[in-house]
């Protein structure tokens, strides 16, 4: 039987990679973090492609044939290579989510990415979350999930995430991050961030990460 497609979207901060993770883990599938696509290619433009301060967009769309990721299946785990690095750490420095949306918001680069992204699901058993799985990469996935939460709590949880990897950062800092993220990504012209029609809402505000998963889980159908 082919075991299922699971598409996971939502804000950032809400858990939508960790989550996804645990219910991969639980449900014998693969998790594939695409927001780790766009990072890993805002890491390259800001080593190849970055001037005064800002990326220069037409180089790093020049650029995009030289810049090979590849997801390796580690113990169960799907792993991100850059041109043969593993970059799993440097792109979750605070420095790549600061430029991370306005490299997600380019077409050309949204457009070399989704074909790596549908390859990946074309078997089946397999979660993925992002912020437009379910309305452009995965319109078809078997099922479909939208995570919200309220700033603060977002903010919150990612001040603690940084903070316990050992980054100093200011919480107003990290705030004003969120929310200038919610506005690209939710106004960007190619693919906006949205709830695709016929996805479940989960506003985790109030639910821990477990409670999150369970409530996520008995939607789902056994396979």
């Amino acid at each position: 039987m082919r075991k299922p497609v699971i598409a996971i979207d939502g804000f950032s901060s809400t858990g939508k990679s960790s989550i996804s993770k645990a219910i991969a883990a639980r449900l014998g599938l693969i998790h594939m973090d695409t927001g780790a696509l766009y990072r890993a290619v805002t890491y390259y433009a800001l080593h190849h492609c970055f001037y005064n301060e800002e990326i220069d967009f037409g180089c790093l769309i020049s650029e995009l044939p030289s810049i090979n990721l590849e997801f390796r299946n580690i113990s169960g785990t799907l792993v991100l290579f850059l041109n043969g690095q593993d970059i799993t750490a440097e792109i979750r420095e605070p420095e790549i989510s600061g430029f991370v949306s306005l490299v997600a918001k380019q077409a050309e680069v949204r457009n070399y990415l989704l074909d790596l992204q549908r390859k990946g699901a074309a078997a089946g058993g397999i979660i993925m979350d992002g912020r437009d799985i379910g309305t452009v990469v995965l319109p078809d996935a078997d099922y479909k999930f939208f995570l919200t939460a309220s700033v603060d709590e977002r903010t919150n949880r990612r001040h603690l995430e940084l903070t316990n990897q050992g980054v100093t950062i200011d919480k107003m800092a990290v705030r004003e991050n969120l929310v200038t993220r919610d506005r690209i990504d939710s106004e960007r012209e190619t693919a906006p961030l949205k709830k695709a029609a016929d996805a479940i809402l989960i506003d985790n505000t109030d639910l821990n990460k477990e409670e999150t998963i369970s409530l996520i889980t008995s939607y789902i159908k056994e396979f």
